[in-house]
């Protein structure tokens, strides 16, 4: 990935590293938090997670107004450790899971794209994250009771 256009955003779940990465990638739960703000949802999330395996995930406005599939393929599963795939457009995104006494720091980083500024494009990456963690973090606390 070329340095000049990396964004970088990132989470401290509270977690153990397999609850995070679960979560991550269980379509059932990415339904749940992979949206940047409450008037979207993601109504569909379909995950092959294997070296060469795509996922597609519809992200929507809740009026229906608008809406797209965020696709991919995998390019490299170091499981509960690193996910790195490309997007439809060729350009790279890397997820490392770093586990540490019982939480899990999750980085992502990923090449910008041209249409929206650096700003605009880390603010709603990293929205997601923290929905995501939220999600893990809620959901995690709903099992143990």
């Amino acid at each position: 990935m070329s340095n000049a256009q990396e964004i970088t955003v990132e989470v401290l779940v509270n977690r153990d590293v397999r609850t995070a990465w679960d979560a991550f990638t269980s379509p059932q739960a990415i339904t749940q938090w992979n949206f940047a703000s409450p008037d979207w949802r993601c109504p569909k999330a379909e995950n092959d997670l294997r070296v060469g395996g795509q996922f597609s995930y519809r992200m929507e406005s809740r009026d229906g107004s608008m809406g797209f599939d965020f696709t991919g393929k995998y390019t490299e599963i170091r499981h509960l450790e690193r996910i790195r795939y490309s997007l439809g457009d060729e350009r790279e995104v890397v997820i490392d899971f770093q586990g540490e006494n019982g939480k899990t720091k999750v980085i992502e980083t990923f090449v910008a794209e041209a249409t929206s500024s650096h700003e605009q494009q880390k603010g709603g990456w990293q929205a997601i994250l923290d929905n995501y963690k939220k999600y893990v973090e809620g959901n995690a606390a709903e099992r143990e009771r």
